[in-house]
């Protein structure tokens, strides 16, 4: 075996997204054409990856249009070339619907393994080959680039090579750009990543690769990984890991690993990784776990107190993964474990001052409520320090007076609302799609028409209950909100979910005032 091309030796790695493509094949998932634009514009301009997937040949009107908007934004900021289209071997159709949409590029999907080409298609190798190379010959013709997909790749390698051999004997010399290894089902592990795709550098050596991974055995980074390692100049990715089963290789991390631990060059700006995720979070509707490597809202956030301790002193805690670098901030959470250190730091960014005697107080209660599972953000610290040291360093200036919601069948349910705001009260009433929207548009319509200011826009709005299934569970609400160019957090506690909400609202309302 030959000595191995470090990886630093390579110009770059080239960055496919798709995430539009294959994540959208994620249960559930279905992104409107508008969506679609709106996330594609970001990859392209914000996060700037190499090319992008934006969809499937002869789906649906809606992803026609979709793919139609792309383009026509694309061509508008001169790459198009960077936006392709998944096809199929189907004479001139895919072709056809490529060049309707506007598109250049055309991703063709073909059998990389014998199980596919004889049982799914019931063909020989060479009656494949001539129909694919009808396609790539016509879509030459209309002016359009193909890559080849050898769809169940690594299949065909564990159980048929001779196949995937002479498929590819009979294709390297074609119009194709690019052939593209999938590991379909996600059933390869690194080692064998390494010892196929090394198989097809070396027969292929002018070949360029890409590689495609699925995460059923939560390989997909690390395959991703080895595919580098072994020659693949590209790999494919997508937004929150999204994609069929248990996802596709998630952008974040494979782009972080590549730089951090091989020290490989890509396109990406990593600074926007934080961005394009949220925003896919939201069209997706899949949520990203609080502990997902660089985008989950735990990552960058240490709770127990030794470490902000260490982070005090001389940053002991903390790698080359800074928050900074992705558009985020280090957080020091609240919790039994916290210890003054971190307690101390918390109160520092808020502004306020206590002597350790007071801090100790503080510290006392925070880990109290820790040993009760409840949640402490440094949004509710000042309220804390109020109660625990009975002083009014946040006095209660927004005060919920009284309010009444209802709820009939067939009618929209309506709120009346009185508050207290800096010692004057006001009333108002509305109606809304939920309680609590009738809620929110009351108090909306006091801050517009009584005090002449904007109200909070709801930017997320999350429920969770204890596990065990009883009716008079404790309900915590958590309420994002977008005030200007700042998003704040609020929760609220109840037995009832819209009394949970309006704690949270104007527990809100109060930390604008003070």
């Amino acid at each position: 075996m030959g000595e191995r091309k470090p990886i630093s030796s390579f110009r770059y790695v080239e960055i496919m997204d798709s995430t539009l493509r294959d994540g959208e094949q994620t249960n559930g998932v279905s992104f409107l054409p508008h969506e679609k634009l709106m996330i594609a514009r970001m990859l392209l301009r914000d996060l700037n990856v190499d090319r992008i997937e934006v969809g499937s040949a002869r789906v649906s009107d809606g992803e026609k249009e979709a793919v139609k908007m792309i383009c026509r934004y694309a061509r508008q900021i001169d790459c198009l070339d960077r936006v392709e289209v998944l096809g199929f071997v189907d004479g001139h159709q895919s072709v056809d619907w490529v060049v309707d949409a506007g598109c250049q590029v055309l991703n063709l999907l073909a059998k990389g393994s014998l199980k596919h080409c004889r049982e799914q298609l019931g063909k020989r190798v060479e009656e494949h080959v001539a129909d694919i190379k009808e396609v790539v010959d016509y879509a030459a013709q209309k002016g359009i680039k193909v890559n080849l997909y050898l769809e169940d790749w690594s299949s065909g390698m564990k159980d048929s090579p001779a196949y995937v051999y002479k498929l590819m004997d009979m294709l390297v010399d074609t119009r194709i750009c690019r052939f593209m290894l999938p590991d379909t089902l996600g059933i390869m592990n690194p080692l064998q990543v390494i010892e196929y795709f090394r198989k097809m550098k070396k027969r292929y050596p002018d070949a360029n690769f890409d590689f495609h991974a699925h995460n059923d055995y939560d390989l997909a980074v690390s395959n991703t990984l080895a595919a580098v390692l072994s020659g693949a100049r590209g790999v494919h990715v997508t937004v929150n890991g999204l994609g069929e089963r248990c996802g596709n290789a998630p952008l974040s991390s494979v782009q972080v690993i590549l730089k951090d631990q091989f020290h490989a060059k890509t396109n990406i700006h990593e600074n926007k990784l934080n961005d394009v995720s949220r925003l896919v979070e939201s069209y997706s509707g899949i949520a990203i776990a609080p502990n997902q490597p660089i985008i989950g809202d735990n990552v960058f956030t240490q709770v127990a107190g030794v470490h902000a301790d260490g982070d005090n002193k001389a940053n002991l805690y903390c790698n080359e993964l800074v928050p900074e670098r992705f558009g985020r901030k280090r957080e020091y959470a609240l919790g039994k474990t916290s210890g003054k250190a971190n307690i101390a730091r918390n109160l520092r960014e808020l502004g306020l001052e206590l002597t350790p005697e007071q801090t100790q107080r503080v510290t006392k209660r925070i880990t109290e409520l820790g040993d009760r599972k409840e949640v402490v953000t440094k949004d509710d610290l000042p309220f804390i320090v109020s109660d625990v040291l009975k002083h009014d360093v946040n006095e209660e200036r927004v005060k919920l007076v009284s309010y009444q919601v209802s709820l009939a069948y067939g009618l929209k349910p309506l709120a009346n609302v009185k508050v207290e705001i800096n010692g004057q009260q006001y009333e108002s009433h509305s109606s809304g799609d939920g309680q609590y929207d009738a809620f929110v548009k009351a108090l909306r319509k006091i801050y517009r028409e009584y005090l002449d200011r904007s109200f909070p826009l709801l930017a997320n709005y999350a429920v969770s209950i204890p596990p065990g299934g009883r009716t008079d569970a404790l309900v915590q609400t958590v309420i994002t909100w977008q005030n200007g160019d700042k998003l704040m957090r609020t929760r609220g506690l109840d037995a009832d979910q819209t009394e949970a909400a309006i704690k949270a609202t104007i527990k809100m309302l109060n930390m604008i005032e003070n």
